[in-house]
């Protein structure tokens, strides 16, 4: 981070959220709930697309204390601080602090005594035309709070984050959903990972009840997916809900776009094998977002056939399909299929006693951009795994992951399910010898999305 006096370029403060701070993007430093950033071009643009974020703020100064925050603002460049200051312009400071509350008198003696400042403009608290915010950091510990901050920051506010998105696009009043359905939160988090925008066109081979779908609309891009499972792409089967029974006719995944106003980018939803793809053999998507089945909810199979000798005809059967073989499958699909420079975006669930970075598969045509997880549970977790194509395929391209030594090390994803029930079990067993509930794993709650349910009887297909 370049030093007070010495800025070559504006820097940006942006203030992270508390929940998924490993998903934030990439950043030239970062301090607990704060990152770094320079050179951020159409900043404001940008950071109104993150979910991750709180809020973005041009820095103008931070210290340890306020007496070093007062030199550091003073040897701030004052071409670049004059223009919002002046006689002609309104302003308001706000003071937010982390993990202490200020009472409102405590509040006004942290703005009035930032009078060395040379603002000449008028109050306006309703609205104002610059925001400028202090803002202190008393650390993470709530059982142990410091009497004074560890340190201090001050900026003009830019812009706040979509924060709001995880609550109005909520799977709780969602039309359409399934066992699985994507948090609301991180399937932005995934968009932004993928840069996905206005006009692109974002495929999920593992669609499900299109969540990824709904997130990659809402940043304007065209949308379509595929599914193995026909009841869930024609909304059929059994409902997840609780109290109700059976899906309606009208619970599918163009009514979840046009829950939300976006179906008109809404290109179609198929069934499909995905590991036999239909799609022609051209670079056709932006991104490709999904959620690959793991075996613990999901069931993890692909069509195959059981031909009779003096036939020709045969009926396709399921049969098992490999974690590692639908990965394989997956960095091949989207090195042939994404346009340059775009971006596949996938969960990685992971055994953690086991877990390397070697386990994540690659591909001669994909960049792996970042490597981010999420716990489940003592014993799993799932990575969020960005990749970028960097180059056309060519020559045995696609049968490079055979000779990669990574692809016996991810072979071990075969056995994740077993691996995870076996670590579930072990839990269990031990907490209900020490009679432990507070940090059970509850069949059905948040705090282990993935506990297999009891299995769904689907309607028969016709």
């Amino acid at each position: 981070m370049a030093t007070p006096g010495r800025r070559a370029c504006l820097q940006y403060l942006i203030h992270l959220a508390q929940d998924n701070l490993d998903f934030s993007p990439p950043c030239c430093f970062r301090e607990r709930q704060y990152i770094y950033c320079q050179n951020i071009s159409g900043a404001k643009d940008d950071i109104m697309t993150v979910v991750c974020f709180l809020s973005a703020f041009e820095l103008w100064g931070h210290g340890r204390t306020h007496s070093e925050l007062r030199t550091s603002l003073r040897n701030y460049p004052a071409e670049q601080m004059l223009p919002f200051l002046h006689k002609d312009s309104t302003y308001r400071i706000n003071v937010y602090t982390f993990n202490k509350t200020l009472d409102f008198t405590e509040r006004i003696k942290r703005i009035d005594a930032m009078d060395y400042l040379p603002f000449e403009g008028l109050v306006s608290l309703k609205s104002p035309q610059h925001v400028f915010c202090l803002l202190e950091d008393y650390g993470t510990d709530p059982n142990n709070i410091p009497e004074h901050p560890y340190y201090i920051y001050f900026g003009r506010w830019i812009a706040d984050g979509q924060r709001e998105l995880i609550r109005s696009h909520s799977v709780k009043n969602r039309h359409f959903i399934g066992n699985t359905s994507m948090d609301a939160g991180l399937s932005f988090i995934m968009a932004n990972h993928a840069k996905v925008k206005e006009h692109d066109l974002v495929f999920d081979p593992f669609v499900g009840t299109g969540s990824l779908l709904v997130a990659c609309s809402h940043f304007g891009a065209y949308v379509c997916g595929s599914d193995i499972d026909y009841n869930t792409i024609h909304g059929k089967g059994r409902s997840s809900r609780k109290d109700q029974k059976w899906r309606g006719p009208d619970e599918n995944i163009r009514a979840n776009l046009r829950q939300y106003g976006t179906e008109k980018l809404y290109v179609d939803v198929m069934v499909s094998d995905a590991s036999k793809p239909v799609w022609r053999e051209t670079a056709l998507f932006d991104a490709i977002i999904t959620d690959p089945p793991y075996g613990i909810r999901e069931s993890t199979r692909r069509t195959g056939s059981h031909k009779e000798t003096t036939k020709c005809s045969h009926v396709a059967v399921s049969q098992s399909y490999h974690l590692s073989e639908i990965l394989a499958d997956m960095l091949n699909f989207s090195a042939h299929r994404l346009v340059m420079g775009g971006r596949l975006v996938y969960w990685l669930p992971v055994y953690r006693p086991e877990y390397c970075e070697e386990m994540v598969p690659l591909h001669p045509c994909l960049l792996l951009i970042s490597n981010c997880e999420q716990m489940l549970s003592s014993h799993t977790s799932r990575r969020l795994i960005t990749m970028e194509k960097v180059k056309e395929p060519e020559g045995l391209d696609s049968l490079a992951h055979l000779s990669n030594p990574r692809f016996s090390a991810y072979q071990g994803h075969d056995t994740f399910r077993e691996k995870y029930f076996s670590g579930l079990n072990k839990r269990l067993n031990k907490e209900s010898k020490s009679d432990v509930k507070g940090d059970s794993i509850i069949p059905g709650s948040d705090n282990d999305r993935w506990q297999a349910p009891k299995e769904n009887k689907h309607e028969p297909i016709h």
